[in-house]
């Protein structure tokens, strides 16, 4: 059997899905609007799509707020374009409680290494465990398309959380690849969407060059 890289598996799943009569549903995990914008455009027609925004980890809630706020008008404005009906789910903000418990743990970490693994863990574990509990049939994360996140690291963490949740399958994907940067940043700038310059984490505010 050859073995396929993460990405290559992706175009090959999405051939076999589009010749399903039903679409199946994706539990799309999203940390803002910027890099929402390819991965929805790209699987909409293929997927009945919920985006799930589980973000405590986003210093401060004022940055919180203003990346949720740009998301649901972006999401607004393409259900309004294509017709359709995605919707938003929304776990409450407890910066503290996610400081006190996990971030304070990692507080000597260098940027890009184990507290970044364990911030994308605990939201895509949580995106499994909601796409579990409500019957989803696929979940993914929008991360991958950010240039400053190894897609690799990423598609490893979900595929070691995935064997806890055996009825959810998770997309694995690059979406930085098949134009999904130049969608990204052309669809920001064009719509005047906020564009961050960190990855919400209290430790990288002032650190905007790093690759994770």
């Amino acid at each position: 059997m050859r073995k396929l890289t993460d990405y290559q598996w992706e175009i090959e799943k999405i051939e076999e899905l589009k010749r399903l009569e039903n679409k199946p549903k994706l539990l799309m995990q999203s940390c803002c609007a910027v890099c929402n914008s390819w991965p929805l455009e790209y699987l909409y027609s293929i997927f009945d799509i919920t985006i799930y925004y589980n973000n405590s980890n986003i210093y401060p809630q004022t940055e919180y707020d203003l990346r949720l706020g740009e998301l649901r008008d972006y999401v607004s404005k393409f259900n309004d374009f294509h017709q359709v009906d995605i919707k938003i789910i929304e776990e409450p903000y407890d910066y503290d409680a996610y400081k006190s418990t996990f971030l304070e743990k990692r507080s000597f970490d260098k940027e890009g290494s184990n507290r970044c693994g364990m911030c994308y863990a605990l939201r895509i574990n949580q995106a499994f465990k909601y796409a579990s509990e409500h019957k989803f049939d696929y979940m993914t994360t929008v991360m991958t398309i950010s240039r400053q996140k190894n897609s690799d690291k990423i598609n490893n963490i979900a595929r070691r959380l995935s064997k806890a949740y055996p009825h959810v399958n998770y997309f694995y994907s690059n979406f930085k690849k098949n134009r999904g940067i130049d969608f990204a940043v052309y669809t920001a700038k064009s719509l005047g969407i906020y564009q961050q310059e960190y990855c919400g984490c209290e430790f990288s505010i002032h650190k905007k060059d790093f690759d994770v």
